[in-house]
């Protein structure tokens, strides 16, 4: 399908998806294809003048894989493919992957959800392809609702809206949680964005390099499982968090880094952190605090998964239910109320790259 810059929605529902990709519509420079992976899980290919992202309209919403200007931006992980299992750890190794909405994070000794809570792999009951134009220009966009239901406890509505433009390597993310139920609901969001680490590469926000603004985590159960090289390497980072900012070839981070930052907002509101690479150019993901004022900075590097998440935005941190709660850092949405939120992240050219690290440089001043 070939259409002008009228709004047009197609619905996903009454697609084919077959193991031959085929394209579904275009844009100007903007193509979405479909196809149905070996795994059986369904996917829209969203391509434009610079790259691509592989989204799974009815699998969480995930965006499993996303290249731009020649670059796969991706974590690498064991899988080759999406899995269909609601199980996080079975299917593992998207770009970005919704967490919450009732509850998110490590699974603490107390809590009962699973980890991240049940939006990682959801099932989706309707999901669409958008086409249109607005003031920056033409876009597509894949959007969806899941509905969770659990009686005498949950019914809320998830709808996410990814965006992708006619050129650059951004991706625009609007999200809303509506709770359905006649009483307040409990609120965890956060957004898992997985890109590979580059050796060489910097992180840059205007987060502060003190231990009270960059909490490193060491107290899962799963860290005591490591040698002793890796507490060494995380007393160090809280001790100087300025040294955990370049990422050093060979300097393997098992199981993983996981701190608790806190960042200031610019005057448009937003906050930014970039992955700058040696050439120049960045990943990115920016964020709006007054919406998702929590989060963690994570990274693993264990030979066989390479991930950061330069900051994973959220309304908490990554500890469980039952610790965040303690903390005072559960949200609420009032019957009938609605949470929104908006995000943007993926892949900078330098000239991008350099205008956004003197935003950030503007800000930690």
């Amino acid at each position: 399908m070939t259409i002008g810059a009228s709004r047009t929605v197609i619905d996903l529902g009454a697609v084919a998806f077959e193991a031959r990709e085929r394209q579904l519509a275009e844009l100007g420079a903007l193509r979405a294809s479909v196809f149905r992976y070996a795994s059986g899980v369904a996917a829209v290919r969203i391509a434009n003048a610079d790259g691509e992202i592989v989204v799974l309209p009815y699998h969480g919403q995930q965006i499993w894989d996303a290249t731009f200007y020649g670059r796969r931006l991706t974590m690498r992980s064991v899988f080759d493919e999406p899995v269909a299992s609601t199980e996080f750890l079975r299917n593992y190794g998207a770009f970005l992957v919704h967490c919450g909405a009732s509850a998110m994070g490590n699974v603490g000794p107390n809590d009962k959800h699973a980890p991240h809570g049940e939006l990682p792999n959801a099932a989706y009951e309707a999901a669409r392809l958008v086409l249109g134009s607005d003031d920056a220009g033409a876009y597509v966009e894949v959007s969806g609702k899941h509905v969770q239901r659990v009686a005498f406890g949950l019914h809320y509505e998830f709808e996410p809206v990814l965006r992708v433009r006619e050129r650059g390597g951004r991706i625009e993310l609007d999200l809303t949680v509506t709770n359905r139920r006649s009483k307040p609901m409990e609120l965890m969001y956060l957004a898992h964005v997985n890109f590979r680490p580059v050796d060489g590469a910097r992180l840059v926000d205007a987060v502060p390099n003190t231990p009270e603004h960059f909490r490193v985590r060491t107290h899962m159960p799963g860290y005591r499982l490591a040698d002793q090289s890796y507490h060494d390497l995380m007393a160090r980072f809280q001790d100087d968090p300025a040294s955990h900012r370049t990422i050093v070839a060979g300097r393997r981070i098992d199981p993983e880094l996981v701190a608790g930052m806190d960042y200031p907002a610019g005057a448009d509101g937003w906050a930014h952190t970039l992955q700058l690479l040696p050439d120049g150019t960045a990943d990115f993901i920016s964020h709006r605090p007054s919406e998702l004022d929590k989060g963690v900075r994570w990274m693993s590097r264990n030979g066989d998964e390479d991930a950061l998440g330069p900051f994973l935005p959220a309304t908490a941190e990554a500890d469980g239910r039952e610790a965040e709660l303690a903390k005072g850092n559960v949200k609420f949405i009032a019957p009938g109320g609605t949470f929104r939120t908006r995000l943007a992240f993926g892949a900078l050219t330098t000239d991008e790259a350099a205008t956004m690290a003197g935003e950030i440089a503007a800000l930690a001043r």
